[in-house]
């Protein structure tokens, strides 16, 4: 009964969903965009900003050169430089104090998914006082309009400059969420190279990886649309083209340039068709552990795909067919298992471990397991509902 009131929920949820706008934000692509910043801001009439990033991106030349620009022509910046890999809320609402104290009128976020999520939350709070950040956990709790928000991305794959969502962490109770709400999505994007340029070989392997698996979550779940099937793809075939050759090439400014692209667009399909029981069980790792989300991802994504058995084959061998089009006589399993073979073999190339070794105690599983059977369900459209008993075989598996 519980599985026909879940696939029933999606079901109306994809249905309403239509009439929400998953717009797009401005989208400003190529070298030296960054630089463009300054004209946003003139357009917008506005003259106090909260420039988020963290300890380490705060010292980069890009960083360094964008704060000069602001400063010299008269906006009055108000830093925030702190910003931890799993934001929490405690985090947050320190830096909405700043900003209400600083009279600030909008937010741009320079660093990755944690700092871009910070920026969304700290402007959701900041235009909606009446609601604190607990409350605004799950679907479509923000009620007002944010502030203007500047989304650039310093890594190639969490999309957070492009979704409806922002992750936190509640440290008092050890879990990792998401809220959820068109209006969280960033007005502007900026996709220089020049940001990413300096990822490290981990960094950009997991981060890779991880919007590959946003890519493949959307695209094997039942809420999918033209639009999010298409970015899915254009995604995947990105990733599995340039992702090791990128990482091993940082110089190669068009590399980068492709994943920050396919990144994006793993984001825009995501948020609007959903993850799915792997980020369930990669966010419990990350509230739990701190253990890094990208890093999760890329573990969990082969595991989990091979765990859904048959009920991915079908998709999972149209994937196989694009990526390889001379194994389309093999049966579906063959082509299924071909992908994900694929998928060991590129976390092989990246140097990504196959456990998360010493990481899990035995003792957190069941409620790790609970927390993620609540996170997916109802609202994940996954390809098979998994059962907390689920959950609690793949993080041994993975241990």
């Amino acid at each position: 009964m519980y599985r026909i009131y879940c696939r029933v929920y999606q079901k109306i949820l994809y249905i309403a969903s239509a009439f929400l706008s998953f717009r797009e934000p401005t989208l400003l692509v190529g070298l030296n965009s960054n630089q463009r910043i300054l004209s946003i801001l003139q357009e917008n009439g506005l003259k106090r900003m909260l420039l988020a990033t963290d300890a380490f991106l705060a010292t980069s030349e890009p960083f360094i050169r964008i704060r000069q620009q602001l400063e010299t022509s008269g906006i009055q910046v108000t830093l925030f430089s702190d910003t931890l890999p799993n934001p929490s809320i405690q985090q947050i609402e320190t830096v909405c104090s700043m900003y209400r104290k600083h009279d600030c009128q909008g937010l741009i976020a320079y660093g990755g998914g944690s700092v871009i999520d910070l920026a969304k939350v700290v402007a959701a709070a900041s235009s909606n006082p009446s609601t604190p950040i607990r409350k605004m956990r799950g679907l479509l709790k923000i009620r007002h309009k944010l502030p203007l928000l500047i989304a650039i991305p310093t890594t190639a794959g969490t999309g957070s400059e492009a979704t409806v969502a922002a992750v936190v962490t509640d440290e008092d109770t050890k879990e990792k969420y998401a809220i959820n709400d068109p209006k969280l999505i960033p007005k502007v994007a900026i996709l220089d190279p020049i940001n990413v340029q300096g990822m490290p070989f981990n960094l950009a392997a997991t981060t890779g990886l991880d919007a590959l698996t946003h890519a493949i979550e959307a695209y094997i779940g039942s809420a999918n649309t033209p639009k999010t099937k298409r970015m899915a793809v254009s995604a995947i075939k990105t990733i599995f083209t340039v992702l090791v050759d990128s990482c091993q090439r940082p110089d190669q400014i068009d590399l980068r340039s492709q994943m920050q692209l396919a990144a994006y667009q793993a984001g825009v399909a995501f948020t609007r068709a959903y993850v799915g029981n792997i980020h369930a069980l990669a966010h419990q790792l990350g509230g739990f552990y701190h253990f890094p989300h990208g890093l999760a991802n890329a573990i969990l994504l082969p595991v989990v795909l091979r765990y859904y058995g048959k009920s991915v084959h079908k998709k999972l061998a149209g994937l196989n067919s694009i990526l390889y089009p001379e194994h389309t006589k093999l049966s579906l399993f063959e082509q299924a298992e071909h992908f994900i073979s694929a998928i060991q073999t590129l976390n092989n190339q990246l140097k990504i471990p196959e456990k998360v070794l010493d990481r899990i105690q035995k003792a957190d599983i069941p409620i790790m397991a609970s927390r993620a059977f609540c996170e997916a369900n109802p609202l994940y459209p996954v390809p098979k509902l998994f059962t907390t008993g689920d959950f609690m075989a793949i993080y041994r598996e993975i241990m």
